[in-house]
């Protein structure tokens, strides 16, 4: 691949030897439990900004500003805007976090980061404390050798990415010549394995209602009415096992007509990915339990197909159980959707279905409750995918995936759209054994060196980008 340039190599230098300083303060960012789901308190997400906002301005970034509008989780902003005759790149993450869960699932605090059996556990090591380190360790290491970046840089770290990104297209056209930029790289994706560096090409859509039965107007005695009266508890659980077959397949008439099929090179390279012992590791799915779809079809399964899931389903209380039938049974539907659905086109036919297989005699009522866009790379021939795969090359010393991911993120579509549609990268820092969102979230931390080490390639990289 060929030896870095003089500078790179200095920056390399001073970001290996100071891989050590880079995670105690990663560990300073996890221990602020900056979570911005309603219900927890907002001032520590204001709190995990200003922090993220001091240790960005320890790197050496100039123009650094906490930046709020109304009650909207707030943003921090950096700059180093030196070079007008180089590329600009727009570096992402974000600093808010997921709620911590049941604390009894935790062999750890979540807001106490702990190194163990090579990794780090605690809420946001992975998702996304670490995409800031990775940018911001990479801009250090240049800035404390040659005293300047390679190219120009802005970084955005979000606030509200764990609830929707509701309020970043507002943000971005606010802001839009404060954030415009050649390219974008963000790191707050998923590597297909420990250890092999992946590009995120493709994400899924989310769509979902909520469908609630109603029969009697108050709970009955189970055993002085069962067998005579309808059950909506029963009622509801048939209707949702006509959404799918047993193997997890869709049975909505429509609903997949506007699936796109996989390009030529997409299917040469999920051909070449074994992903059953990824999922069955990742999951930890029992080896008695099947996967959906065969060893070769798993790629295109999670990433470019549609799936159903039936998110939560209530009828009574768990905790307080009687021998009564329920006067009703509700539950969340939901769907993720890939190119080229539509999101309210499905969302209407998966409401319509429910409609018409109603169980008879019952009250139907459905509410829509998101609807979001799917995402892909519009043209993965721009140069920017080849310099990011090289670079990440370079730091993990494995070939780089191309990979989707089955999941939904809301901020890439509106950045990028909104930024005149320049090109997106999507880095990967997690693994899948990190269980963001869940009990123990982690980082594999030899992974941790080889993000920031890649990034300090990509710097490097990036002043001879010029858009394709």
């Amino acid at each position: 691949m060929g030896a870095p340039d003089a500078a790179t190599q200095k920056a390399l230098d001073h970001c290996t030897s100071r891989l050590n300083h880079s995670l105690e303060e990663l560990k300073k960012l996890v221990r602020i439990p900056g979570v911005s789901f309603d219900g927890f308190d907002p001032s520590q997400v204001r709190d995990s900004a200003s922090a993220a906002a001091e240790h960005i301005h320890s790197s050496g970034m100039k123009n650094v500003e906490v930046i709020q509008f109304g009650d909207v989780h707030p943003y921090v902003f950096a700059e180093w805007m030196e070079h007008p005759d180089l590329p600009t790149v727009l570096l992402y993450a974000h600093h808010d976090v997921q709620p911590p869960g049941d604390e009894k699932g935790w062999n750890s605090k979540p807001f106490d980061p702990v190194e163990r059996g090579g990794r780090l556990f605690g809420r946001g090591t992975a998702d996304d404390k670490v995409g800031i380190l990775a940018h911001t360790a990479a801009i250090s290491a240049y800035l404390n050798t040659a005293g300047r970046l390679p190219v120009n840089v802005k970084l955005l770290i979000e606030g509200e990415e764990e609830i929707g990104s509701s309020h970043l297209a507002e943000f971005v056209r606010r802001h839009r010549e404060k954030l415009r930029a050649d390219c974008m790289i963000l790191t707050d994706c998923s590597n297909i394995d420990t250890g092999i560096p992946s590009i995120t090409t493709s994400l899924r859509g989310l769509v979902s209602v909520d469908v609630e039965l109603r029969g009697l107007p108050q709970p009955v005695h189970s055993g002085f009415w069962g067998g005579v009266v309808p059950d909506p508890a029963i009622a509801l659980a048939q209707l949702l096992g006509k959404l799918t077959d047993e193997e997890g397949n869709i049975l909505i008439p429509g609903i997949l007509d506007d699936v796109r099929p996989l390009s030529v090179a997409e299917i040469k390279e999920f051909s070449t990915l074994d992903l059953e012992k990824i999922v069955r590791a990742g999951t930890q799915l029992p080896d008695h339990l099947p996967l959906r779809g065969t060893s070769e079809e798993l790629a295109k399964r999670m990433w470019r197909e549609p799936s159903l899931s039936v998110l939560a389903f209530e009828s009574g209380s768990r905790k307080m159980v009687a021998n009564i039938i329920q006067d009703g049974a509700w539950a969340r539907v939901s769907m993720r959707i890939v190119p080229d659905m539509k999101p309210q086109k499905t969302q209407d036919i998966l409401s319509d279905f429910l409609r018409s297989h109603c169980p008879r005699g019952f009250e139907i009522t459905i509410t829509p409750e998101a609807a979001a866009d799917w995402w892909t790379v519009q043209d993965l021939n721009d140069p920017i995918f080849d310099i990011a795969a090289r670079s990440l090359e370079k730091g993990y010393g494995q070939k780089t995936r191309f990979v989707g991911c089955g999941a939904s993120i809301p901020f890439v579509q509106p950045l990028s759209q909104e930024l005149g549609g320049i090109p997106a990268v999507l880095l990967g820092v997690e693994d899948p054994y990190s269980n963001p969102h869940s009990d123990n979230e982690s980082l594999h931390l030899d992974d941790f060196r080889k993000i920031l080490i890649s990034q300090v390639h990509m710097l490097g990289e990036l002043a001879r980008y010029r858009r394709g």
